[in-house]
């Protein structure tokens, strides 16, 4: 059983899954994203949570169809009400033995109450030397996204 930080998902990517180009839809790997996320992510906070930010998806080679699709997601840091959730998608021919990195992002959750108020969720608290590296990734990539945030603001009021 893994732990209530991370998850994975492993299914065969399907026909109705295909675009244009023959390979497995960008659209389709980024919902199984958000699936993974929002399962790792709930797990955590032990509730409903919504998804409040995706950032920095970035495709680095196509998923066929047929092939296996390993989706992990893991706990990178926490705040009060937020949970960042760092995924790696992988994808191998079913009767090879490697994955090969398809897709990374990063996705932000909040547990919200029934009302869609902020609750407050545990800290995660990273154990290794490669958690520590994450928390920090995820906690720079944090500050990167404020300074975009202030970019787009003339952009983005209504």
């Amino acid at each position: 059983m893994e732990a209530k930080n991370k998850l994975t998902f492993q299914f065969i990517s399907e026909p109705m899954d295909v675009n244009f180009g023959g390979n497995v839809h960008g659209g389709a790997v980024m919902k199984w994203m958000d699936q993974a996320a929002y399962a790792c992510a709930t797990s955590w906070a032990g509730g409903y949570c919504v998804t409040v930010y995706v950032g920095g998806i970035r495709f680095y080679s196509p998923i066929k169809i047929g092939e296996l699709v390993k989706i992990e997601a893991k706990v990178l840091y926490t705040g009060e009400t937020s949970i960042h959730i760092g995924l790696d998608v992988h994808s191998r021919n079913p009767i090879e033995d490697d994955f090969h990195m398809t897709t990374h992002c990063i996705m932000v959750f909040v547990s919200v109450d029934a009302n869609g108020k902020g609750t407050k969720v545990n800290k995660w608290i990273p154990e290794t030397d490669e958690d520590f590296r994450l928390e920090a990734y995820a906690k720079k990539l944090m500050e990167l996204r404020k300074d975009i945030e202030k970019e787009m603001l003339p952009f983005t009021k209504k």
